[in-house]
This record gives C-alpha cells, structure tokens and sequence, in this order.
C-alpha cells in the first residue's frame, strides 16, 4: 500500500520549460519504485514534495537559469513615483572655455603670483658663484629643509636705483618670468628681499652658459646647432602665445641644462606686449632686427616677429662663429638695414634656406616659428640627432 501511494505522486511530476509558451504541459511517466519504508516515512516524503511544489494544481516545475535570464521581464513601473532625475545639460561650448582659458594667460602675466611661504637667506645653503653680471652675482644654492638644488641671483638694490631703469627691469623679470613654464625657459621659483638686496631663486643650468660652449668650440655641427634652433623655436611659439616679446635673444642670455638642453634666461628686456607693437629701442646691436634701428625714423614700431629675425642671427652664429653683421657699430647698422650677409659654402644648403627665411626685412615675410620647426633641415637633424651625438663622441 505504502508503494503504490509513493508511486502515484511521482507519477505526476512534470517538467516545465519556459520557453514552451501555450504548450500543455508535457508528462514524463516514471518507472514504478519498490521501496520497505514504512507509513511514516512515505508521510514525510509527501511533504518535502508538497513543500518544493508551490506551484498551481501542484505540479513541480524547473525553470532553466540561463532561458530565465533571458526571459526576465522588465520591472513593472509605478505612476506614482517621480521620474527619475535628468542629468544637467554639458558645459555650453568648447568655444566658451578656449575663451575663458585665453583670458587666464592673458590675466597670469599681470597678476603677481602667491608665494607658498615666505622666503628668507636663512633658508639656503650659499655654494660657488655660477656667473657675474653688471648689477650682481649668480651662486650655487641649496634648500636647507628639501636639498633642493637652485640658483640664486643676487641683485644690490642701491646698483639698481643708480642704474637708471634697472630696478625696471627686474620688477619685469619677476613678473613675467613667475608665470611661465616651459623646458627650454628658465624657471624662476621665487623672490625676496632684505634691506639691501633682492634675492631671485631660479632654477638651476648644469652646464652654464651657451656662450661659452659657443666660444670653446668656435662654431657648433650642424646637428647640435639644428637641435638648438628647434628647442629656441619651441620656446618663443609658447612666449609668443603668453604675448611675451624676449628682445634680446643671443648666446650670453641662453644657459644649458644638465641633460644638454638649451634654457632662455635674463627676461629683463623681455616685455608683455598684449597689443603686439612696442617702440622701445633695447637689446644688442648685433641682434636687433631692421624694423628697431631705422636711421633718422620715429615710427620704430614693431611687433613679436623681432624674435625671428634674432633667431636666424643666432642660427648663423652657431654655424659659422660670429654674427652675420659684425662690423663697426655705424657698419653694423647700414648692414641690417640691407640685410646685408654672406652664408659661407660650408654651410648647407638646407641650413642656409632657414637663415635667408629668417633674416627678411619685411617682419611679416619671415617664417612663421610653428614652420621652422617642421623646416627640412630640422626634421634631417633632429630626427637623427641622438645617433649623430653619439657618433660625435665615439670619434
């Protein structure tokens, strides 16, 4: 008896498939079991099997995971709840931001720039003296709290009032070389001051000055000068875009860093000239541009592109040893005036094509610098400057 009332509830499960939508259910029969249990465990298996079938008319079914996954309805969705949150609409333009940006650089170069803490001598270690200039000394330094390794001018404020316009320039240094950063340009980290003198913390060039490379070696391959040129090109495109005119490009005023690259320093003639034309006659003779010594003319205005012509100067210096108009100061002057040169043969003509596109009369006819810096003879040069480096040493 207790089988034939086992075998009966299993002969009515059945397995339902999901999937099988408005199909009958499909009845599988099950082989008849021969069981000794007694009444009461028959009892308890009746109820483990009630207990697992909570389905309508009882029958038990098993649904497959993976087909359940599939068939997964959506969540019923309720009137009453509130719709969910939009997100803000995007920032109005990349336009509004290019402007909001251009504005900050423009703000960055008037604004004089928070000092962290303030500085004081007592604060640094004071070394050997890198260099000597007409109003004061550059030493070796180092952060007593950090190590850190810098540069310290220092400047006597009594030379500079008696300097007439000095104290000028360096208010200008200051100002304008705190807020530019850039590999090939001298950092300056910091000033201060004390009753006699005014301390700037600049960053420091392992190599000293370009200059004096310049003079050791007479006149620089043609692969260090082109590596040179692209890194100056680089550094002017960006003091070009901050409305930052140097003024008074030349090897004395360009250090070299401890991995070989060049660094713009002294911006004491350098002006921020948001409207583009200066007057102001500076800088070195050999250096300035036609456009800022035309004899017997009041209207010397100028604009940025007198870096360019300063650029290709110093490109034929590298190459050849000395500017391309030394002369007598008077000679000097008439030679600029007419762009009057003479590339030598042994510079290339690759070389040669850079100076004559550099050195135009008329400022706004002279190669752009983003040019220069894709010009064939930098490309040649820079490309395979590590292995010309390399085999420069090896010989």
């Amino acid at each position: 008896m207790t089988t034939r009332t086992l075998e009966s509830r299993l002969e009515r499960i059945s397995i339902q498939d999901e999937n099988d939508v408005g199909e009958a259910t499909k009845i599988y029969s099950k082989t008849k079991l021969t069981t000794t249990s007694t009444t009461t465990r028959a009892n308890h298996f009746k109820v483990a099997l009630q207990s697992q079938s909570n389905n309508v008319n009882a029958v038990a079914s098993v649904t497959l995971p993976s087909q359940a996954a599939q068939r997964k309805p959506p969540p019923p969705i309720n009137p009453a709840s509130p719709p969910p949150a939009r997100r803000p609409l995007p920032a109005p333009t990349a336009r509004v931001k290019e402007e909001k940006e251009k504005e900050r650089e423009r703000s960055a170069l008037t604004e004089q720039p928070s000092v962290p803490k303030q500085f004081h001598l007592g604060m640094f270690e004071i070394g050997r003296p890198l260099g000597k200039g007409k109003f004061g000394r550059v030493y070796l330094a180092r952060e007593r709290t950090s190590g850190f390794i810098c540069a310290l001018k220092v400047l006597h404020k009594s030379e500079l009032q008696a300097g007439g316009g000095v104290e000028k320039q360096v208010r200008r240094e200051i100002e304008i070389q705190s807020n530019l950063r850039h590999p090939n340009i001298l950092q300056l980290y910091g000033h201060f001051h004390d009753s006699k003198r005014v301390f700037l913390i600049l960053e420091y060039a392992g190599k000293g000055e370009l200059y004096k490379h310049l003079r050791k070696e007479t006149k620089f391959p043609e692969w260090k000068a082109a590596q040179y040129v692209a890194q100056m090109a680089s550094a002017l495109q960006y003091l070009h875009r901050k409305h930052v005119i140097h003024r008074d490009i030349k090897p004395e005023n360009i250090l070299v860093g401890i991995h070989g690259e060049i660094k713009i320093s002294d911006f004491g003639w350098s002006v921020h000239a948001p409207n583009n034309r200066r007057k102001t006659l500076c800088g070195t003779l050999d250096y300035l541009p036609p456009e800022m010594i035309k004899p017997g003319s009041s209207d010397n205005y100028y604009n940025e592109k007198v870096d360019l012509w300063s650029l290709g100067v110093l490109t034929y210096e590298f190459l050849v040893g000395e500017a391309p108009f030394e002369d007598t100061p008077v000679m000097t002057q008439r030679r600029i005036a007419r762009a009057d040169m003479q590339i030598p043969k042994f510079v290339s003509s690759e070389a040669a094509d850079l100076i004559k596109r550099l050195l135009v009369l008329d400022p706004e006819k002279r190669i752009p610098l983003e040019d220069v810096q894709s010009h064939p003879w930098i490309i040649k040069h820079c490309v395979k400057g590590e292995r010309a480096t390399n085999r420069e040493k090896s010989s």
